[in-house]
């Protein structure tokens, strides 16, 4: 993978956390910031930044300072604790389901300028019961699946279909659409947006927003036809977005500083970070995390409290004590495993982020 060289050098002065800890180098997030903001603002397209990969006000506020127009959540949950920070533009991402959910979302929707998303009538149903004695409408957007395979309508007549039902509906107002392209070319992404636009636009309707997102397509911002871009990860970077393509060692953030606690074994060391510290995603990669300063080490198990590394092809395996860091698979579920993690600043102590969100994910 990558060789130790070319890792910047990274040196602790003052910082001194009990670990396992996530620790942000605030200069590079504050960089990556910025060159989310800047890919945007070149493309002409409106930046907002999905929180679910810091779950955090400060962080949240940082992306709006940057030019963000608003910030995108993934569950109804983050977005209350966002509001409630007075972030005011946001976008829900995902489908609210469910008598009681509905009723925070209307009381939601009182308090901030709110969209969300919708891939069924019977989505689409259940929001208009939740803001039929609402004042203003409901900004909905049609999510269409473009070749990912999860979330969303898998065909143009569809979503022209499902256009059409939401502006029938009191208290929603038909907004556009919301896409998640497949990493690469999106070129046949954009070909299903343009033929939802006409389809749209010969019932009168029209997509106002198009909502496009995933860090490993920033550099390809605008061309699939988007008005606004959800980028989460690149706040951070991880070992997937190197894996990808999308980030290089200069571009990562967040590292998990584990200890030593082990070494018994020989040709073995056992870290204080485990499945509960860096998440079981493999992501596609082999190994749970990259030990950023022993190049040869494998991260090659987790158990809950213990992460198993392999130490055989390092020249000179990490000592017992000894605090290493580790790149997370995926940094995204990370930060939903602590309320604060540390802070520093060209290396020194720059103090706690809460993670204001975490946890919720309902």
């Amino acid at each position: 993978m990558t060789q130790v060289a070319e890792w910047p050098e990274w040196k602790s002065r003052g910082l001194a956390v009990e670990t396992p800890m996530p620790v942000v180098e605030l200069s590079v997030a504050e960089r990556n910031v910025r060159k989310l903001q800047d890919a945007c603002d070149k493309a002409g397209v409106a930046n907002w930044p999905h929180i679910k990969t810091h779950k955090s006000v400060a962080m949240a506020r940082l992306q709006v300072d940057a030019g963000a127009a608003g910030i995108t959540c993934q569950k109804l949950g983050e977005a209350e604790i966002m509001a409630d920070a007075g972030l005011a533009d946001i976008l829900i991402s995902y489908n609210i389901i469910g008598e009681a959910k509905l009723a925070r979302l209307s009381a939601l929707a009182r308090r901030v300028r709110l969209t969300v998303s919708c891939d069924g009538r019977l989505v689409a149903d259940g929001l208009s019961r939740a803001m039929r004695s609402a004042a203003a409408s409901l900004s909905v957007l049609v999510e269409c699946d473009t070749g990912r395979h999860r979330c969303g309508v898998p065909d143009v007549e569809t979503a022209v279909a499902l256009a059409r039902h939401i502006a029938s509906l009191p208290g929603l107002a038909f907004a556009g659409l919301l896409i998640y392209p497949p990493n690469g070319d999106v070129s046949a992404t954009r070909a299903f947006v343009e033929a939802v636009r006409q389809g749209c636009a010969a019932h009168g309707l029209a997509l106002t927003t198009v909502s496009s997102g995933g860090t490993p397509n920033v550099r390809r911002v605008g061309e699939a036809g988007e008005t606004q871009y959800r980028s989460g990860t690149s706040i951070y970077n991880d070992r997937q977005m190197m894996a990808a393509g999308a980030a290089g060692p200069e571009d990562c953030a967040l590292f998990v500083h584990a200890t030593v606690v082990s070494a018994a074994s020989p040709g073995r060391v056992i870290v204080d970070a485990g499945s509960k510290t860096l998440t079981s995603d493999l992501g596609g990669l082999t190994g749970y995390g990259l030990l950023a300063d022993y190049p040869g080490a494998s991260i090659y198990q987790l158990a809950e409290e213990h992460g198993f590394v392999d130490v055989s092809q390092c020249a000179k395996p990490p000592a017992l004590g000894e605090v290493v860091r580790i790149l997370p698979n995926h940094v995204c579920p990370v930060s939903n495993l602590f309320d604060r993690i540390a802070l520093t600043r060209d290396g020194k102590d720059a103090g706690w982020l809460t993670i204001d969100a975490r946890g919720r994910v309902a």
